[in-house]
Protein backbone atom coordinates (compact mmCIF):
# COMPACT_ATOMS: atom_id res chain seq x y z
CA UNK A 1 0.00 0.00 0.00
CA UNK A 2 1.29 3.58 -0.72
CA UNK A 3 2.29 5.71 2.19
CA UNK A 4 -0.55 8.48 1.47
CA UNK A 5 -3.14 5.90 0.38
CA UNK A 6 -2.39 4.95 4.33
CA UNK A 7 -2.19 7.76 5.97
CA UNK A 8 -5.71 9.00 4.09
CA UNK A 9 -7.09 6.01 4.87
CA UNK A 10 -6.45 6.28 8.30
CA UNK A 11 -7.95 9.93 8.19
CA UNK A 12 -4.39 11.43 9.18
CA UNK A 13 -3.78 13.33 6.25
CA UNK A 14 -5.40 13.94 2.37
CA UNK A 15 -2.75 13.31 -0.02
CA UNK A 16 -1.33 16.83 -0.55
CA UNK A 17 -1.25 16.85 3.17
CA UNK A 18 1.15 13.39 3.11
CA UNK A 19 3.20 14.88 0.08
CA UNK A 20 3.49 17.95 1.70
CA UNK A 21 5.02 16.09 5.04
CA UNK A 22 7.23 13.77 3.26
CA UNK A 23 8.95 16.68 1.33
CA UNK A 24 10.00 18.15 4.83
CA UNK A 25 10.82 15.22 6.17
CA UNK A 26 8.27 14.33 8.72
CA UNK A 27 7.20 10.87 7.60
CA UNK A 28 9.16 7.70 8.30
CA UNK A 29 9.12 4.20 7.91
CA UNK A 30 11.04 1.72 9.88
CA UNK A 31 13.28 4.79 11.40
CA UNK A 32 14.31 6.25 7.94
CA UNK A 33 13.11 9.48 6.30
CA UNK A 34 11.37 8.50 3.37
CA UNK A 35 11.40 10.87 -0.10
CA UNK A 36 8.11 9.47 -1.92
CA UNK A 37 4.61 9.61 -0.94
CA UNK A 38 3.96 6.85 -3.15
CA UNK A 39 6.40 4.70 -0.86
CA UNK A 40 4.96 1.28 -0.80
CA UNK A 41 4.17 -0.42 3.23
CA UNK A 42 3.55 -2.92 4.66
CA UNK A 43 1.33 -1.67 7.11
CA UNK A 44 1.03 -5.03 8.94
CA UNK A 45 4.81 -5.16 9.39
CA UNK A 46 6.31 -1.92 8.91
CA UNK A 47 6.86 1.01 11.85
CA UNK A 48 5.41 3.92 10.53
CA UNK A 49 5.60 7.72 11.78
CA UNK A 50 3.43 10.82 10.57
CA UNK A 51 4.61 14.22 12.62
CA UNK A 52 6.51 12.06 14.92
CA UNK A 53 3.37 10.26 16.33
CA UNK A 54 3.39 6.42 15.25
CA UNK A 55 0.79 5.48 13.13
CA UNK A 56 -1.36 2.34 14.09
CA UNK A 57 -2.71 0.58 11.73
CA UNK A 58 -6.20 -0.73 12.06
CA UNK A 59 -7.85 -2.24 8.79
CA UNK A 60 -11.33 -2.19 11.03
CA UNK A 61 -11.85 -0.10 13.59
CA UNK A 62 -14.38 -1.06 16.45
CA UNK A 63 -15.58 1.89 18.67
CA UNK A 64 -17.75 1.80 21.77
CA UNK A 65 -19.66 5.02 22.46
CA UNK A 66 -21.57 6.30 25.40
CA UNK A 67 -24.25 7.92 23.36
CA UNK A 68 -25.36 10.94 25.30
CA UNK A 69 -29.12 12.70 25.05
CA UNK A 70 -29.72 14.93 21.70
CA UNK A 71 -27.00 13.21 19.88
CA UNK A 72 -28.09 11.98 16.65
CA UNK A 73 -27.38 8.62 15.32
CA UNK A 74 -26.57 9.06 11.76
CA UNK A 75 -23.25 10.98 9.71
CA UNK A 76 -24.47 13.44 7.56
CA UNK A 77 -25.69 15.90 10.34
CA UNK A 78 -29.22 16.98 8.68
CA UNK A 79 -31.16 16.93 11.55
CA UNK A 80 -28.40 17.94 14.49
CA UNK A 81 -24.98 17.13 15.85
CA UNK A 82 -24.15 13.33 14.85
CA UNK A 83 -21.97 10.84 17.45
CA UNK A 84 -19.60 11.06 14.84
CA UNK A 85 -18.78 14.35 16.08
CA UNK A 86 -17.74 13.51 19.13
CA UNK A 87 -14.72 11.60 17.89
CA UNK A 88 -11.17 12.84 16.81
CA UNK A 89 -11.01 14.64 14.05
CA UNK A 90 -8.62 11.92 12.54
CA UNK A 91 -11.16 9.38 12.97
CA UNK A 92 -14.41 11.16 11.84
CA UNK A 93 -12.45 10.87 8.33
CA UNK A 94 -11.91 7.13 8.61
CA UNK A 95 -15.35 6.46 7.51
CA UNK A 96 -17.11 5.27 10.52
CA UNK A 97 -20.70 4.56 11.01
CA UNK A 98 -23.33 3.89 13.55
CA UNK A 99 -24.13 0.15 13.81
CA UNK A 100 -27.92 1.00 14.12
CA UNK A 101 -29.53 3.28 15.37
CA UNK A 102 -30.38 4.75 18.97
CA UNK A 103 -33.19 7.77 19.15
CA UNK A 104 -32.13 10.98 19.77
CA UNK A 105 -33.32 11.15 23.41
CA UNK A 106 -32.06 7.18 24.14
CA UNK A 107 -28.81 7.09 25.72
CA UNK A 108 -26.02 4.42 25.98
CA UNK A 109 -23.84 1.69 24.04
CA UNK A 110 -23.64 2.67 20.38
CA UNK A 111 -21.36 0.51 17.97
CA UNK A 112 -19.49 2.54 15.87
CA UNK A 113 -17.38 0.92 12.96
CA UNK A 114 -16.09 0.54 9.43
CA UNK A 115 -17.15 -2.81 8.89
CA UNK A 116 -19.82 -2.80 6.69
CA UNK A 117 -20.28 -6.60 6.24
CA UNK A 118 -20.06 -6.91 10.53
CA UNK A 119 -22.61 -4.63 10.96
CA UNK A 120 -24.89 -6.45 8.39
CA UNK A 121 -24.47 -9.72 10.22
CA UNK A 122 -24.85 -7.59 13.29
CA UNK A 123 -28.27 -6.10 12.23
CA UNK A 124 -29.82 -8.48 10.37
CA UNK A 125 -33.01 -9.97 11.88
CA UNK A 126 -32.32 -13.62 11.12
CA UNK A 127 -29.16 -13.45 13.69
CA UNK A 128 -31.60 -12.66 16.80
CA UNK A 129 -28.47 -10.53 18.25
CA UNK A 130 -29.46 -9.29 21.48
CA UNK A 131 -29.55 -5.91 22.69
CA UNK A 132 -30.72 -5.06 26.53
CA UNK A 133 -32.48 -1.95 27.53
CA UNK A 134 -32.74 0.10 30.74
CA UNK A 135 -36.04 1.46 30.99
CA UNK A 136 -38.33 3.77 33.42
CA UNK A 137 -41.94 3.98 32.38
CA UNK A 138 -44.62 6.92 33.35
CA UNK A 139 -46.59 4.34 35.31
CA UNK A 140 -46.53 0.73 36.91
CA UNK A 141 -45.72 -1.79 35.02
CA UNK A 142 -48.42 -4.76 35.84
CA UNK A 143 -47.32 -8.56 35.71
CA UNK A 144 -50.24 -8.94 33.04
CA UNK A 145 -48.13 -6.34 30.99
CA UNK A 146 -44.74 -8.00 31.15
CA UNK A 147 -46.10 -11.22 30.02
CA UNK A 148 -47.60 -9.60 27.28
CA UNK A 149 -44.42 -8.01 26.28
CA UNK A 150 -42.73 -11.61 26.89
CA UNK A 151 -45.19 -13.42 24.72
CA UNK A 152 -44.18 -10.82 21.91
CA UNK A 153 -47.02 -7.93 21.63
CA UNK A 154 -48.91 -6.24 18.72
CA UNK A 155 -47.40 -2.71 17.87
CA UNK A 156 -48.55 0.08 15.96
CA UNK A 157 -49.66 0.14 11.92
CA UNK A 158 -50.05 -4.23 12.47
CA UNK A 159 -45.81 -5.01 13.31
CA UNK A 160 -45.44 -7.25 15.79
CA UNK A 161 -42.49 -7.62 18.31
CA UNK A 162 -40.85 -10.77 18.77
CA UNK A 163 -40.65 -12.19 23.02
CA UNK A 164 -38.80 -10.02 24.71
CA UNK A 165 -36.98 -10.53 28.27
CA UNK A 166 -38.46 -8.53 30.80
CA UNK A 167 -36.35 -8.12 34.37
CA UNK A 168 -38.19 -6.01 36.32
CA UNK A 169 -35.94 -4.02 38.58
CA UNK A 170 -39.01 -2.01 40.50
CA UNK A 171 -42.65 -0.78 39.21
CA UNK A 172 -41.31 1.80 37.25
CA UNK A 173 -38.03 0.19 36.50
CA UNK A 174 -37.32 -2.52 33.74
CA UNK A 175 -34.63 -4.26 31.87
CA UNK A 176 -35.72 -5.77 28.48
CA UNK A 177 -33.94 -7.35 26.12
CA UNK A 178 -34.75 -7.42 22.39
CA UNK A 179 -33.24 -9.12 19.12
CA UNK A 180 -35.01 -7.05 16.79
CA UNK A 181 -34.51 -3.15 15.99
CA UNK A 182 -37.75 -2.07 14.91
CA UNK A 183 -38.16 1.56 14.69
CA UNK A 184 -38.95 3.11 18.52
CA UNK A 185 -39.26 -0.49 19.31
CA UNK A 186 -39.01 -0.10 23.13
CA UNK A 187 -41.35 2.83 23.00
CA UNK A 188 -43.44 0.89 20.74
CA UNK A 189 -43.74 -1.74 23.22
CA UNK A 190 -44.43 0.19 26.04
CA UNK A 191 -47.36 1.88 24.14
CA UNK A 192 -48.83 -1.25 23.26
CA UNK A 193 -49.53 -2.08 26.95
CA UNK A 194 -50.69 1.40 27.94
CA UNK A 195 -47.80 2.89 29.36
CA UNK A 196 -44.98 5.75 28.27
CA UNK A 197 -41.27 5.75 28.21
CA UNK A 198 -39.61 8.43 30.28
CA UNK A 199 -36.00 7.16 30.27
CA UNK A 200 -34.37 4.69 28.12
CA UNK A 201 -30.88 3.73 27.48
CA UNK A 202 -28.90 0.76 26.07
CA UNK A 203 -26.65 -0.91 28.60
CA UNK A 204 -25.79 -4.07 26.22
CA UNK A 205 -25.34 -4.71 22.49
CA UNK A 206 -24.40 -8.09 21.30
CA UNK A 207 -23.97 -9.50 24.72
CA UNK A 208 -21.54 -6.86 25.25
CA UNK A 209 -22.52 -4.51 28.16
CA UNK A 210 -21.63 -0.84 28.27
CA UNK A 211 -18.15 -0.12 30.20
CA UNK A 212 -19.46 1.90 33.00
CA UNK A 213 -16.57 3.97 33.29
CA UNK A 214 -17.32 5.72 30.29
CA UNK A 215 -19.08 8.76 30.54
CA UNK A 216 -21.60 9.91 28.42
CA UNK A 217 -20.05 11.22 25.01
CA UNK A 218 -17.00 9.20 26.05
CA UNK A 219 -15.54 6.52 23.87
CA UNK A 220 -13.09 3.58 24.02
CA UNK A 221 -11.91 0.97 21.04
CA UNK A 222 -13.45 -2.63 21.55
CA UNK A 223 -10.74 -4.86 22.99
CA UNK A 224 -9.52 -7.68 21.20
CA UNK A 225 -11.45 -10.05 23.53
CA UNK A 226 -14.71 -7.76 22.87
CA UNK A 227 -14.34 -8.01 19.33
CA UNK A 228 -13.88 -11.65 19.21
CA UNK A 229 -17.02 -11.77 21.24
CA UNK A 230 -18.96 -9.97 18.17
CA UNK A 231 -17.47 -11.51 15.45
CA UNK A 232 -18.90 -15.12 16.75
CA UNK A 233 -21.76 -13.40 16.42
CA UNK A 234 -21.76 -13.74 12.59
CA UNK A 235 -20.85 -17.03 12.08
Amino acid sequence: MRIDKLLTTMGLATRSETSKAVRKGQVKVNGCVISKSDHKVDPEKDTIEYMGKPVLYMKNIYIMLNKPSGIVSSTDGKDGVTVISLLPDELQKCGLFPCGRLDKDTLGFLLLTNDGSTAHYLLSPKRHVSKVYYVKTQSPVSDSDIKMLENGVTLDHGDVALPAKVEKVCDTELKITIVEGMYHQIKRMLEAVNNKVIYLERIEFGTLPLDTSLKRGEWRYLTEQEIDVLMKQTK
